[in-house]
Formats: C-alpha cells, sequence, structure tokens
C-alpha cells in the first residue's frame, strides 16, 4: 500500500503542477512534470505486476482491468505530449489513474483467468484493451473539441484559453484516434467470434450487443467523415454515446458483480 499511496501522490503532483502551468504565461514546468510522470507510471507498472500476475493465472477483476487501462491511456499521453496539443486532457488522465490506483488495493476482488494456456484469449484482450484505450483517448479529444467550440462561440475571444490548441488539430487528432480505435475494435470482435465459444451466452450476449453497437457508431462515423466530410457536434455527440455504451459493454455487468453485489 505504501507504493500505492506514493504512485498516487505523483499523479495528483503531475496534474497540479500541469494545471497550475495553465495560469503562468509561461506555462508549467514540463522537466519536473515528466520526470513525476514518469516516476507514476514506473510505480504504475510495479502494482500492476504485483496485483494481475499471480497464481495460478491473471486477476483481470474490472478495477485492475481499469487500472491497467489507466497506464495505457497515461503512456499514450505522455509520449504524444512531445508532439500533440493535449495539455488540457494530462491532468484528466493522471488525476483519473490516480484514482483507479487507489481503488483497485482499496476495493481488491478477484476474476482470475489463465491466459498463458489460450494464445488466442491473450490476443483478444490485448486488442480489446488498446481498442478501449485508443477509443478512450478519442473520447477525450471529442470532450475537449466541443469545450473548444463551446470558447469560439463567445463573444470574448481575449477570454480563450492559451492552453487550448488550435480546434483544426484537435479534431484531425480526434479522426485519426478513431480510424484506429475502430479498427483494433473490429479485430477486437472478429477475434471473439473466431477464438471464443461464449460470446452470445446469458452472461455475455449484452456485453458482446453493447459491443457491436458501439461498432456500429464508430464505423459510421469514419466511414461519413471519409465520404462525406462529417464533422462538428454530431461527431463529438456520437463519439460520446459510443463510448458510454463501450464502457457499458466492457464493464457493466462487472461492475454490479464486483462492486454492488459484493458490498
Amino acid at each position: 500500500m505504501l507504493l500505492v499511496y506514493i504512485c498516487f501522490a505523483f499523479y495528483l503532483v503531475t496534474s497540479g503542477l500541469v494545471v497550475t502551468g495553465m495560469f503562468r504565461e509561461q506555462g508549467h514546468n514540463k522537466i519536473l512534470a515528466l520526470a513525476t510522470a514518469t516516476t507514476a507510471i514506473v510505480l504504475h507498472t510495479f502494482i500492476l505486476k504485483s496485483t494481475i500476475l499471480i497464481e495460478p493465472g491473471q486477476n483481470m477483476s474490472m478495477l485492475n482491468v481499469a487500472s491497467l487501462i489507466g497506464w495505457i491511456i497515461s503512456i499514450t499521453m505522455l509520449c504524444a505530449s512531445f508532439k500533440v496539443p493535449n495539455t488540457i486532457l494530462l491532468p484528466v488522465v493522471y488525476g483519473f489513474t490516480a484514482i483507479l490506483v487507489m481503488l483497485s488495493q482499496t476495493m481488491p476482488s478477484a476474476h482470475v483467468i489463465q491466459m498463458s494456456v489460450q494464445p488466442s484469449l491473450i490476443i483478444h484482450v490485448s486488442l480489446a484493451l488498446f481498442a478501449y484505450a485508443c477509443l478512450g483517448i478519442a473520447f477525450l479529444y471529442a470532450l475537449q473539441l466541443f469545450y473548444i467550440n463551446l470558447r469560439l462561440k463567445e463573444k470574448n475571444a481575449s477570454m480563450l484559453h492559451s492552453s487550448l490548441p488550435p480546434l483544426m488539430a484537435v479534431e484531425h487528432i480526434l479522426f485519426k484516434l478513431l480510424l484506429i480505435g475502430t479498427a483494433l475494435l473490429t479485430l477486437s470482435l472478429i477475434s471473439g467470434f473466431v477464438f471464443l465459444d461464449d460470446m452470445f451466452t446469458k452472461e455475455q450476449a449484452h456485453k458482446t450487443v453493447l459491443s457491436l453497437i458501439a461498432w456500429a457508431i464508430y464505423a459510421t462515423i469514419v466511414l461519413g467523415h471519409a465520404k462525406f466530410g462529417w464533422r462538428g457536434k454530431p461527431v463529438i455527440m456520437s463519439t460520446i454515446i459510443g463510448s458510454v455504451l463501450l464502457t457499458l459493454a466492457y464493464f457493466g455487468s462487472r461492475f454490479v458483480r464486483e462492486v454492488l453485489l459484493n458490498s
């Protein structure tokens, strides 16, 4: 738990550094923020190793999976921060990941699977995790795009925050993320239908159906943008709806079983 508290603190310190930097003309201390974020991610890696890699398999409980996804998103956003405009999103990512790290330890539960003896399951789970992480980042960019649109409609342009990136740059990144995320989600669903036999069993049917609906929404956005140039509010709202459906598919029933019923 000491490691968890230290990791939690480093994530929060990084969030604080970025947030306070938004109110200064010179911005946040990037070297210090990079050091604290890297430290938090390294500590998070050791925590995941000790909580997921157990005997006789892997503990893929809901909160462990959420913490793993937060770790993937944190690494991705940290690496992307060198080239793409995501400063305003970093405090959200680091702060939320810090909460997930703490919850995964204070509300432990078990859902042990043996992926080591099922290579096909490793492929399916890996694709699902990376698809959700990528589309989760797309969700954050959709929210940022929505906020930028709101600020641009304000009459007083001087109120626009200096940390806000150009609208077109954010929109470009959003569609790239949607394209990659949709491709990963497609492969995840295909691998599920090919390798697994329980996609439409009573316990998994809702997850499969919600994932397919979310996939249809994402695919429609990507195709609509490519063929008809769709953009703006309909794309933003559709992305948010797709993210909500995918979250319900990934975590809905497990939240009821592992958190509500367990408590």
